[in-house]
């Protein structure tokens, strides 16, 4: 009899923890992070870094708009988890579209970018995001980690940033 008891209890346990297991991963199935392509190529190492600021600025002045620069690489999980969100959430990409010129320098082996980066503040970590003015003028840094809760950049927290660094 005890055996029984013993091996319902243990079958009861496996089941609940199957279903507990199923429900997260569903629940996670939406999450930006689950839908990364880390082939896709998000960076290009032969882009000219400047000549895409200078030209942004001339976009961002024409359309009263800020620019957003995307530091990061192909070699970068987050790069591409944050890159994913700009895409997917549909909030995010309108606010990205409405108010900010995007410019993405890469920096990898291939290309560091060392010329046009050294204008900038010191970036510990990627992807890194600078804001600023249509001038060209720095406004901001961000650290996107900052910005992530889990294992994800957060919706809301982007949108915050977003929001408060857009022209008024």
């Amino acid at each position: 009899m005890k055996r029984i008891s013993l091996f319902l209890a243990v079958s009861a346990f496996a089941v609940l923890n199957a279903q507990s297991m199923a429900q997260a991963a569903a629940a996670s199935a939406g999450s930006p992070s689950t839908k990364l392509n880390m082939s896709e190529k998000i960076f290009d190492p032969n882009r000219d870094a400047a000549k895409d600021i200078a030209e942004a600025i001339k976009t961002a002045k024409k359309q009263n708009k800020r620019i957003l620069l995307d530091v990061g690489g192909n070699w970068c999980s987050w790069c591409h988890k944050l890159d994913n969100l700009f895409k997917s959430d549909k909030t995010v990409g309108d606010a990205l579209k409405k108010k900010y010129i995007i410019v993405k320098v890469n920096f990898s082996q291939e290309n560091e970018n060392k010329t046009v980066l050294a204008n900038y503040p010191k970036i510990t970590g990627y992807p890194h995001i600078f804001v600023l003015e249509k001038d060209g003028k720095l406004l901001h840094s961000q650290d996107t980690g900052l910005l992530e809760t889990g294992d994800h950049h957060d919706p809301a927290k982007v949108m915050e940033f977003l929001n408060k660094w857009s022209v008024k």
